[in-house]
């Protein structure tokens, strides 16, 4: 049943990974409510199918059975294109990679979701630094991300999911490659984020320190989800 105080709901969502020795179900008649500017902590063993489901809230992946709904809007009844346009608008994404384009400085990376929205270039450039700035990058915007170190490139990989101001965050270990100093920087970048944004928060992580700092933690464990 609809809930109508959800940011997002995963309505009876089963996913399952087949191969040719073995069928995993990674989510099993799953419903999960998600409310806005909450966090969330998800955890459980590797390989359990946590980026999975971070991918399927995100609209990354599909599910076999059920509803992703946004705001009571089935999400993958939409078209191809107006999933993307949905995405792009109010989902941000981080990565424990951070997949910026190299050759490009801070601010242009940063600008392209909304060049991809085709926003205003001088709107985009405008938010896009604003963005920097509050990452504490401002200084840097102008320098190509190679030269950017480990913790400075990942502040560049939040800044970029944020320029759109969606109502969800989604990151998938997004300090694994970091250390210790750099990866508390982050954690509390986010954790303010989300107080000064009101934005939802999904976390997949290891991490015990990052989970501990979340609202709510939840396990994966054999195909359900089991809030602690």
């Amino acid at each position: 049943m609809d809930n109508p105080d959800a940011l997002i709901s995963l309505e009876a969502v089963s996913k399952q990974f087949v191969s040719p020795t073995a069928r995993i179900e990674i989510l099993k008649e799953t419903n999960f409510d998600i409310y806005r500017g909450e966090t969330i902590a998800v955890v459980g063993p590797s390989g359990i199918g946590k980026s999975t489901l971070l991918n399927i809230i995100g609209t990354l992946d599909k599910p076999e059975t059920g509803r992703l709904l946004y705001q009571g809007r089935d999400l993958f009844s939409l078209g191809d294109e107006k999933l993307a346009q949905f995405r792009n608008a109010q989902i941000g994404f981080v990565f424990q990679f951070h997949y910026l384009l190299q050759g490009f400085t801070a601010i242009e990376n940063v600008m392209i979701p909304g060049l991809i929205a085709r926003m205003n270039k001088k709107t985009i450039e405008k938010h896009a630094a604003d963005m920097l700035e509050r990452v504490g990058l401002d200084s840097r915007s102008t320098h190509r991300v190679e030269d950017l170190s480990g913790g400075e490139q990942q502040r560049v990989a939040i800044a970029r999911a944020l320029v759109m101001k969606p109502q969800l965050l989604l990151a998938d270990e997004p300090t694994g490659n970091l250390d210790q100093k750099n990866s508390d920087s982050v954690h509390a970048l986010l954790n303010d984020l989300n107080k000064e944004l009101d934005m939802t928060v999904i976390v997949v992580t290891h991490n015990s320190k990052l989970a501990q700092m979340m609202e709510r933690t939840v396990t994966l464990h054999r195909g359900e989800i089991v809030s602690a």
